[in-house]
């Protein structure tokens, strides 16, 4: 029988609350509320919540409800938003902790590129308050992310963030109730299988309409660099609704991986949750991720996308950080130019390392997770790839001659 608090959960009661929160009434046609209604009965029947967990999901789904509100408010505004063009944008996908988060914030120094930041995602409108237009947002956020580093110390080891990182997409899918960020952050299975069987399509609508606002209120970059190994799970999706998208997928060995991907998840459902089975854990990251890189050799097999997608290998972009990007420009036909190649550069020197700080006291026992077996798993997709097994950690390569200043030692993106 579910505990008697979840009636908190309930969604014309989350509706009821978003609606006085932003003091305003329209959501739209946003098709949302099948995906809110599953979300909150995974939640009920299988998450597992902790009193944090209860509270903290509430108070999530409202802020999505608020968001929703608050767009369909802008548009009515300035209706000219839904015009806004979003064309060529670079997705950047592949195996959780394999470089995509590296990758991600390199391309973040060429300022012709546009990044949504957590803050942006959190709040994409500011606040007013007595009829004063404010922006306290990345202050605001800030501050939720110091709290939420108190309840689970390790995340910021394993995936160091602050308010103005640059956030993964499957944070604006989440507004409309069908995102795989809720099966990262809790133990849902229902809800997982709903999501795989509804399709993202409406999910990427919603994602370009939610770029075309920041797009709106910004004056700087004119190219979107989007991040989330999750979208090798709706490809379909994204070429429907981008059909001029480039593709970038990192491709890592994913046993070496493995541990560090089932520990994040881990430290990031610990406070939403009472209980954690870990080998369930296991089994569950490393089946799904079996079937990511199914769909990555599907992906590069078909080859459906305008332009060829470019695939890129972690050890190369390690140990030669520059060298990838000079490459990866190269590929999409994309101009390159010596001050951005710079700021590259000393970006790369100065790269935290550490990615696996906090896994390292885990070893594959702890989730249950036979590692030779692992590898009899993974076998096709790293010859389809020819992917090196990673026996020790890469070593980044000298720097070109004329790039030696300021060189550091090897390092290890964090994600």
């Amino acid at each position: 029988m579910p505990d008697f608090r979840y009636h908190r959960l309930r969604p014309e009661d989350l509706l009821d609350r978003a609606r006085r929160h932003a003091r305003l009434g329209d959501f739209g046609d946003t098709p949302f509320l099948d995906g809110l209604r599953m979300f909150l009965h995974a939640c009920t029947e299988e998450a597992n919540l902790s009193l944090f967990g209860l509270f903290a999901t509430r108070w999530d789904a409202v802020r999505f409800l608020s968001n929703l509100l608050q767009l369909r408010h802008q548009e009515q505004a300035a209706p000219e938003i839904l015009n806004e063009p979003v064309e060529r944008p670079i997705f950047i996908a592949g195996v959780p902790r394999s470089g995509t988060t590296y990758l991600h914030q390199l391309l973040t120094n060429d300022p012709a590129n546009r990044v949504p930041r957590i803050w942006q995602l959190i709040h994409p409108y500011p606040t007013t308050r007595t009829g004063i237009r404010t922006d306290r947002r990345q202050k605001l956020v800030a501050r939720q992310l110091k709290m939420f580093q108190l309840l689970a110390p390790e995340f910021r080891r394993l995936h160091p963030v602050a308010a103005a990182s640059p956030q993964e997409c499957s944070e604006i899918t989440a507004h409309t109730f069908t995102s795989l960020r809720f099966d990262t952050n809790y133990f849902m299975p229902s809800y997982r299988r709903w999501v795989d069987s509804n399709g993202h399509l409406a999910a990427y609508r919603f994602h370009k309409r939610f770029l075309q606002h920041l797009q709106h209120q910004a004056d700087t970059g004119h190219r979107w660099l989007l991040k989330c190994p999750d979208h090798v799970f709706a490809l379909t999706a994204m070429r429907a609704v981008y059909p001029d998208a480039r593709l970038v997928f990192v491709h890592r060995d994913p046993v070496r991986v493995l541990l560090s991907v089932t520990r994040l998840t881990e430290v990031l459902r610990r406070p939403f949750t009472r209980y954690i089975d870990r080998a369930q854990l296991g089994r569950d990251v490393s089946d799904r991720w079996l079937a990511g890189t199914d769909l990555m050799i599907e992906a590069a097999d078909q080859e459906a996308f305008a332009d060829p997608i470019f695939h890129l290998n972690y050890r190369d972009l390690v140990i030669d950080p520059l060298g990838t990007v000079e490459r990866l420009y190269a590929h999409f036909d994309l101009d390159l130019s010596g001050d951005v190649a710079d700021r590259i550069r000393r970006s790369a020197e100065t790269q935290p390392d550490g990615s696996y700080r906090g896994a390292d006291r885990y070893s594959f026992e702890t989730y249950r997770i036979d590692a030779s077996a692992e590898r009899e798993r993974y076998a096709r997709y790293m010859a389809r790839f020819d992917i090196t097994h990673e026996l020790e950690r890469p070593r980044r390569a000298p720097l070109r001659p004329d790039m030696r200043s300021g060189a550091r030692g090897a390092t290890e993106p964090a994600d």
